[in-house]
Formats: C-alpha cells, sequence, structure tokens
C-alpha cells in the first residue's frame, strides 16, 4: 500500500468520539481518531514496511504516526531518525508510546535513551524513562547493567518530585517496570517506592490515574507476576 491509499483508509475508520478522547489526552490535529483495534488490520495487511513507516510518521497526523510506529522496521532506523521523530512528534503519548518503544527495539536504545534522560527537555526525558520500561519488560534481566540501573532508581527517589509533570510519571513508572521485570533489584525498588510515596501528576481532562507504585509492585508479586517479561517491546 501506497502513502495516500493508507491515510484514506485510515480517515475512513476515524470517529468523532474517538478524535475527543485522544484530544483530551493531548493529541493535536491533524488527526482521524482511530482506535488501536481498528487500526490493527490495517496494520497486519502492510505488515512492516520501513519506508511507508517513515512517510506517515512524516505526515504529522497523530493516527499515521501511531500505525508508523507499529510497521516500523527498527533495526533500519538510526539514532537520527529517532530524533527527528522527536523532533516532530504529534503529541506526548506519541512521544512516550510510539517513539520510545519503538526505540527499546534496536541495539543502540539505552545509549539514545540515557542522552535523552540527561537532556533539559521534558519530551526527551520522557521518552528516554519509557524506553527503559520497555527494555526491562522485554529483554532478559542479564542483558543489563545491575549497577546502572540502581543509580537510576536512586536518581529517581531523589529527583522525582522536584521534575515537570510528564518527567514524573515516567519516573514513577521506571520504579515500576523496575520492581515488576527486573528480578535482581526487586527489593531495592520496593524500597525506592516506599520513599517516593505518592506522585501528583496533573492528567488533565481525563481520569487517568498515577500509580502508587509501592502497592503496584506488592500486587504483581501477590499475583506471581515478578519477572514478567514481553515478547516484544511493541504489542
Amino acid at each position: 500500500m501506497d502513502l495516500a491509499s493508507v491515510m484514506a483508509e485510515l480517515e475512513a475508520l476515524g470517529t468523532e468520539q474517538t478524535r475527543k478522547t485522544y484530544q483530551n489526552h493531548g493529541a493535536r490535529e491533524p488527526l482521524f481518531g482511530v482506535t488501536l483495534r481498528d487500526m490493527k488490520p490495517l496494520a497486519k495487511t502492510i505488515k512492516k514496511d520501513h519506508a511507508l513507516a517513515m512517510e506517515l510518521y512524516a505526515t504529522g497526523n497523530y493516527d499515521a504516526q501511531t500505525l508508523a510506529g507499529i510497521v516500523a522496521e527498527p533495526d533500519k532506523m538510526t539514532a537520527s531518525d529517532f530524533e527527528r521523530w522527536m523532533e516532530t512528534a504529534n503529541c506526548r503519548a506519541t512521544v512516550d508510546y510510539v517513539v520510545a518503544v519503538t526505540l527499546a527495539e534496536t541495539g543502540f536504545a539505552e545509549e539514545l535513551a540515557d542522552r535523552w534522560i540527561d537532556s533539559g527537555d521534558e519530551n526527551d526525558q520522557s521518552a528516554g524513562w519509557n524506553c527503559y520500561c520497555r527494555l526491562l519488560s522485554s529483554r532478559p534481566d542479564e542483558q543489563f547493567d545491575r549497577g546502572k540501573l540502581n543509580k537510576m532508581l536512586q536518581r529517581v527517589v531523589r529527583d522525582i518530585h522536584g521534575q515537570s509533570n510528564w518527567v514524573k510519571y515516567a519516573m514513577n513508572n521506571f520504579v515500576i517496570s523496575v520492581g515488576t521485570s527486573y528480578l535482581p533489584l526487586h527489593e531495592e525498588a520496593m524500597k525506592a517506592a516506599l520513599k517516593i510515596g505518592a506522585v501528583l501528576v496533573d492528567h488533565g481532562n481525563t481520569s487517568c490515574k498515577t500509580p502508587l507504585a509501592a502497592d503496584y509492585i506488592r500486587k504483581a508479586e501477590e499475583k506471581q507476576r515478578l519477572g514478567f517479561k514481553r515478547k516484544k517491546a511493541r504489542c
């Protein structure tokens, strides 16, 4: 399928109700309002297509950028590609659930995520922490540097409450991801979660809430879900 036909398909799948929901979560024009459920059959038809993914993302359309993340081929992407994706992301959701998640399937994910975390930009920092969340939940524990992750945990404990809105949210998710998916630091993550306590995040005109990290980790343990790993970073 070419770009024009895919965009026409996306437009036909969009609904006004979904548009409003996405806009409440920060999505900006242009967007059609296509649910992931309705987008999946189209993605299945396309399969993986690097060139098309890059074209879709370049439109700036929220739904097209979401689809781009599904059909992209991360092993064909460069760090520069991801920097460009960050600069042209439609909204925060695109940053955290398209750019960060796709980056997690590359060989340079940690290197670029580290750079973003150390930047002074809220989008970059949020994407960096969220990329680690997907890395931890999709890669074997032995692929990580335990000491490095422990230092990151302590950094969260020290800095989280002074960070901007979505960086706080991403940091909180990082603590949860370490506590539930990375067994070598489960206990340390729980200690960090207890020190952090409640994290105040403004979710705007939505019903979303910020999970209490300690409760989330504890429930995962009760359900015997510790060590959970996805097959891939992308769903």
